[in-house]
């Protein structure tokens, strides 16, 4: 009879313990109806929206809204850092040309040489390939990771991953209609599929049946940038090779908070004319023999920084010091023939650390 009950004992534990190991796994990971990186117990861990037009640059600018993200949650507090989407686009072989950057390429990029700050490879915007370098030292400023991977597409996993890692990039097909988004849950209504993107899905919402999406089209698309859509309406892209389309990057570290200059040319703004100094959105954009998102200068204009921790600004005309500045506020009178010209604007500190910006204009008279 001993021998007996052990066995019945047995057979009990066999029957009853996987569906109590699986009982024990819907626990643990009870999702919450809500969850958002934008709202953590009040505090909005994301970075401000960026622009990445004119260049197809999705891919850079998708892994580090995801970075610059992890880092503010992991140093405890709001210090917007700004990373090197162009440097993450084209040293992993990114291609304007070509229309992208690999997504595999660049988040092995990232572990293996990490991200340095924006000061050391600032985006100039252009629609076109052009020689690269970072600036001398960019080694010593970098955020890495220790990990990458693919999320299923399911609902559930792609929640589960957005609380354990972070928020994600969503490699996903798009149509015309997508580009006229205003507010609101997305969903596909009219026009034809015109191509792939990447963004950052940061969070979502049961309520609405939505993911909440940090998209890269400046603050004038969407919702000021953000992007609500519907959970059956998110198009999972298959361009990547044999991966799902959702990918998650975990393990940061680094030179989270360089000692460094931040500098920053707020004015010209790209996609903007300035008559006499007078600041409008350009309205035809696209113009034969005019760069696409330069801004156009009629007139007199006022180039304009915005520096921290910054001893002195260098300001350079296609590649020719023309200004040194000393004190806030940062300026120069821009002074040129017409036609397409670099601006670059070098920030220095007390211990000789450097960042920079650049545009390009185009000057009529």
């Amino acid at each position: 009879m001993r021998k007996f009950g052990v066995t019945m004992a047995t057979l009990l534990l066999i029957t009853i313990l996987p569906a109590f190991a699986e009982n024990i796994e819907e626990m643990q990971y009870d999702l919450p109806s809500y969850f958002s990186w934008r709202d953590i117990n009040g505090t909005d861990y994301t970075t401000p929206i960026k622009n990445q037009a004119p260049a197809p640059t999705c891919e850079a600018y998708a892994l580090v809204a995801s970075l610059e993200t992890k880092m503010q949650y992991k140093m405890g507090k709001i210090y917007d850092p700004d990373l090197s989407e162009a440097h993450l686009f084209f040293y992993p072989g990114g291609s304007i040309k070509a229309g992208y950057v690999n997504i595999i390429d660049a988040a092995n990029y990232l572990m293996e040489n990490g991200v340095p700050d924006e000061g050391c490879f600032p985006d100039p915007h252009r629609p076109y390939d052009f020689p690269f370098e970072s600036l001398k030292g960019w080694e010593n400023r970098t955020v890495k990771i220790k990990e990458w991977g693919w999320v299923e597409h399911d609902d559930k996993s792609i929640k589960k991953a957005l609380i354990e890692h972070g928020p994600l990039m969503v490699c996903m097909y798009f149509w015309k209609d997508f580009y006229y988004y205003r507010g609101g849950v997305y969903r596909h209504r009219w026009g034809r599929l015109t191509g792939g993107h990447v963004m950052a899905i940061v969070g979502y919402d049961d309520s609405q049946e939505c993911w909440i999406v940090k998209n890269s089209w400046g603050t004038e698309w969407g919702e000021e940038g953000w992007l609500r859509i519907a959970y059956d309406s998110l198009w999972i892209a298959e361009w990547h090779g044999e991966g799902t389309g959702v990918m998650y990057i975990d393990g940061i570290y680094g030179n989270l908070m360089p000692d460094v200059p931040k500098i920053q040319i707020e004015e010209p703004e790209i996609y903007h004319t300035y008559i006499f100094g007078k600041k409008f959105p350009t309205i035809f954009r696209k113009i034969l023999l005019i760069q696409k998102g330069a801004p156009r200068i009629i007139g007199n204009f006022t180039v304009k920084v915005k520096a921290e921790n910054t001893e002195k600004i260098e300001f350079y005309l296609d590649g020719e010091l023309k200004y040194v500045d000393e004190e806030e506020p940062y300026e120069w009178n821009l002074e040129t023939n017409p036609g397409l010209h670099t601006i670059e604007a070098y920030a220095y500190d007390e211990d000789g650390d450097i960042s920079k910006d650049v545009v390009d204009v185009f000057v009529f008279l």
